[in-house]
């Protein structure tokens, strides 16, 4: 892809409307083309900005009453004639046509939902990742390598688990920049497959539960525990990604206190 194709599609890349294929191929040409890595960033800031609230206007919560009220007064001043009927007509349709605009603008400014866009972001650092010297930041399958390498580049510490002796071997770590944050990946493979573990905390009230999410041919798994949230993402199967999810979760869970004897 060059850089005169790669700007035609970079809004669909940023805003997540592209297929796994060209947002493989402009990942791929963002990595060799500074100036359009640069182009890249500009678009990134901008869509921040937008989003940051500046231009976010939010309407009135009685605006939806407030035209049903101007709609029904304007319908009985037509049924029951009245010197004021046109200025009620009126105002009627101004708040109709103002209740129209918003609503049509908010889609515009807000941008995607949350998750959609997290998932956007999570797919398309597991496909960066499986490109080119890009995997690891950190390559070792020893847990207490990798953990201590992620100190004083978080302001969290990532639990770093080996499930090697369940199929799923260690392969190292990296740092991605995701949901506006820096966070954790930790990298494991089974068979010929590549799971990217992506860590970062948790937002309070998260549900624990285990979601499942399916996506250009991805599976992302996503739970929260001990203050974190995890997303597992692979082109494994679900039983098999199910397996190495519950093998981290029981991995992670800290260790039960003393028990009290009797005597």
């Amino acid at each position: 892809m060059n850089c005169q194709e790669t700007k035609a599609l970079l809004d669909g890349y940023v805003d997540g409307e592209l297929d796994i294929v060209h947002s493989m191929d402009i990942a791929h040409h963002l990595q060799a083309c500074p100036a359009c890595a640069d182009a890249y960033q500009k678009h990134q800031r901008l869509r921040s900005a937008i989003r940051g609230g500046a231009l976010y206007w939010t309407p009135p919560a009685d605006l939806h009453q407030r035209v049903q009220a101007a709609v029904r007064q304007a319908h009985r001043a037509e049924t029951h004639p009245r010197p004021w009927t046109w200025r009620g007509l009126r105002v009627a349709v101004s708040l109709a046509v103002a209740a129209v605009l918003v609503l049509s603008l908010v889609p515009l400014l807000t941008g995607p939902a949350v998750n959609d866009r997290v998932t956007q972001e999570l797919i398309a650092g597991h496909v960066r990742s499986l490109m080119a010297s890009h995997l690891t930041d950190i390559a070792s399958s020893d847990q207490h390598t990798v953990k201590p390498w992620f100190e004083g580049k978080l302001d969290f510490s990532p639990p770093v688990t080996d499930v090697a002796d369940q199929g799923f071997p260690l392969v190292g770590g990296r740092l991605e920049y995701l949901d506006h944050r820096p966070v954790a990946v930790l990298v494991y493979r089974h068979q010929q497959h590549v799971i990217n573990l992506f860590v970062w905390p948790a937002t309070p009230g998260t549900s624990a539960g285990v979601q499942t999410t399916v996506r250009q041919g991805y599976q992302l798994l996503h739970w929260t525990q001990g203050g974190l949230q995890y997303w597992a993402v692979s082109n494994l199967n679900r039983g098999e990604l199910q397996t190495f999810v519950q093998a981290v979760q029981q991995a992670t869970q800290p260790p039960l206190g003393p028990s009290t004897s009797r005597g």
